[in-house]
């Protein structure tokens, strides 16, 4: 204990202005400062940045070494080790498992105590499943954490036409182990309906996955990774196979796809082999065995993974937190949308049927009995029956929707098209989907988790140590996809490709 006698208010040493000067700009006391730049994972803050905001705040000249320490302090505050976040997940998934009643969460180790797989399905997606149609898109993405990994999703489409993610997990790598456990975490989860089937692209180990733990289960190919498959490895008429390819695999009835595969065959015979070896029911939707619809590509998948972009870099257990609060807005969000949606369709799938009656408009129709109509297009003539759902178009069928020849045969006998639409995309199917709200998680300091779970040890991955280096964040592209981005040389001459103005040996192009 101290006791004051006497007070100078005023100094002539210079101790202080000494102590000041000695003062260090260690990286922890600039990273402390930092913090709340970081919070959101969106958010691009780069040492340039610490430089450029240090200088012009508080007058320190750093390094770029010294705001990137800076940087990794702030994250190392903000989230901590990436080696302890592997230790939080028995508590976080136990705390899952009690405020979400019906999630399927799962933990997998490996002998010495160090991670393995991880896999989350909360049971909002689960209730809301049973309101969709059963076409799973499955997918994979590399994380960019200090582990790396790859996190897998299935998603599939609500009734409005947008993402309905089901669930996500984490693996060691795309293999056969990891796939096949993926899938059994699916089935547990979700089951098996009637119809269902599965899309991604053409990975191996997802194939032999479906096969194995879904036997006899539909399962397509995306049409666009097999469009950028030909590109790479057949370099003839690239633009003429492109409208065609597109084409024929969305082609409504078996004349429109033999008429548009001849065509294929006169540009490259074979391009046509390479889609007869994979297999028509794979990408063509005529020829598929359960009925996918709108679902001709992997792109909710990629979409899903464009979203995750930023996440993927932060430990494995803030990313599994920043998947659970993405479902908990996107939840609260579409059911806004939803209560706010006075149609009886969804929003796409309502889009799609005012273009099929804006079309159907200028349609003759002729009525043979009470179910059955002819209607007439231009010379072109189409039966419709509206007992069966069928059109001789192919489209009334297949997507499930009343296509423009259908609707003029209902305006014909003065009935709406409400009975005639598939219940997936209706709006009673959207709140269905969403009645159940993802509830938000109390404070961590606030979870009581027994003790057996707390003592529980997970190390991380064996094996997977940050390599030295700028880490990579983008997947390595092939080299067509580097080429197709490269400018195209036009002559300003003639307007020609290849080559320019100077080397031009035809005519000016007229103005």
């Amino acid at each position: 204990m101290f006791k004051i006698r006497s007070f100078s208010r005023q100094h002539t040493c210079c101790l202080m202005d000494e102590t000041f000067i000695q003062r260090k700009r260690t990286a922890a006391v600039l990273g402390s400062m930092v913090v709340p730049k970081y919070c959101d994972p969106k958010t691009v803050y780069t040492p340039k940045d610490i430089q450029t905001d240090m200088l012009s705040e508080h007058g320190l000249n750093l390094s770029y070494m010294q705001a990137w320490r800076a940087k990794e302090k702030a994250l190392q505050f903000l989230r901590g080790n990436p080696c302890d976040s592997y230790n939080k997940l028995p508590k976080y998934f136990y705390i899952l498992e009690k405020n979400y009643p019906g999630s399927v969460v799962k933990l997998k180790k490996a002998a010495d105590d160090c991670f393995l797989y991880a896999f989350v399905a909360l049971c909002t997606s689960i209730n809301g499943w049973q309101h969709c149609r059963p076409v799973v898109v499955v997918d994979g993405t590399f994380l960019k954490s200090a582990y790396r990994g790859i996190m897998l999703t299935a998603s599939t489409m609500d009734a409005a036409g947008t993402i309905f993610p089901l669930a996500y997990a984490v693996v060691d790598s795309e293999n056969d182990a990891s796939w096949k456990w993926f899938f059994e975490q699916f089935k547990e989860a979700y089951g098996e309906r009637p119809s269902m089937c599965v899309v991604s692209d053409r990975h191996e180990s997802i194939l032999k996955a479906t096969s194995v733990v879904y036997p006899g289960l539909a399962h397509y190919s995306c049409m666009w990774h097999i469009w950028t498959n030909i590109r790479s490895k057949f370099k003839k008429g690239h633009l003429q196979l492109h409208e065609l390819y597109f084409a024929t695999a969305r082609s409504y009835t078996m004349d429109e796809f033999n008429e548009r595969m001849l065509k294929i065959e006169e540009v490259d015979l074979r391009v046509k082999s390479y889609l007869y070896d994979i297999g028509y029911h794979r990408w063509s939707r005529v020829h598929a065995t359960v009925n996918r619809t709108f679902t001709m590509t992997s792109n909710i998948a990629e979409s899903l993974n464009a979203v995750t972009k930023d996440a993927r870099e932060l430990p494995i257990f803030d990313l599994f937190e920043y998947m659970r609060t993405l479902l908990e807005r996107w939840t609260k969000k579409k059911l806004s949308k939803a209560k706010g949606t006075f149609t009886y369709l969804g929003h796409k799938y309502n889009k799609e049927l005012e273009d099929n009656s804006t079309l159907s408009q200028k349609l003759r129709v002729r009525a043979s009995t009470d179910h059955i109509h002819t209607v007439l297009d231009g010379v072109k003539r189409y039966i419709v029956c509206l007992e069966n759902k069928k059109c001789s178009c192919g489209q009334f069928k297949l997507d499930e929707l009343p296509c423009a020849h259908a609707l003029a045969a209902l305006r014909h006998r003065n009935e709406t098209y409400e009975n005639y639409c598939s219940p997936y995309y209706t709006r009673k199917s959207l709140m269905l989907t969403y009645e159940m709200p993802v509830n938000p998680l109390p404070d961590e300091g606030k979870w009581e988790v027994p003790q057996h779970i707390l003592d529980e040890v997970v190390k991380p991955p064996a094996g997977d140590k940050r390599q030295p280096g700028r880490p990579h964040k983008e997947r390595y592209k092939t080299f067509d996809e580097i080429k197709s981005k490269k400018y195209k040389v036009s002559c300003g001459n003639c307007g020609g490709e290849v080559h320019n103005k100077r080397t031009c040996k035809n005519a000016p192009k007229k103005k």
